[in-house]
């Protein structure tokens, strides 16, 4: 084996199976951002329409509001979100789909009519010989 930054080019280039499993990088950019906790039930919230930070808090049960806007934050800085001010009294925030938040549409009934046929529904919580 040849030292380390002397690789040979057999020794740097990816195996037939690395280069056949190994995701592409622009569906790993989707699941880094997907993949975090809540965004994607946020998503989903907006996808009915704008709301108001109580409204998807509402939505969105068990987030708490530190992360509901974190994640809002987050998903206005990868251009998804737009938050809108309205002017008081009271002075009101909405959220809403961007033109590319609203893209993500199809991709997200796609993977709820997924769900449906392949995760069934008692996956979510207690197994059956636990439930009342």
């Amino acid at each position: 084996m040849a030292e380390p930054g002397n690789q040979t080019q057999e020794e740097a280039a990816p195996s037939a199976v690395e280069q056949c499993t190994a995701p592409e990088s622009s569906i790993t950019r989707v699941f880094q951002m997907l993949g975090k906790r809540w965004t994607g039930l946020v998503l989903a919230a907006l996808m009915n329409g704008p709301g108001h930070f109580a409204q998807l808090r509402r939505a969105v049960p068990g987030i708490s509001e530190r992360m509901l806007s974190d994640r809002l934050t987050e998903l206005g800085s990868l251009g998804l979100v737009v938050r809108t001010v309205e002017e008081g009294p009271p002075l009101r925030v909405s959220y809403r789909l961007s033109a590319a938040g609203l893209a993500l549409r199809p991709a997200m009934a796609e993977l709820t009519r997924w769900a449906d046929a392949h995760l069934p529904e008692e996956a979510a919580g207690c197994p059956r010989e636990f439930r009342p």
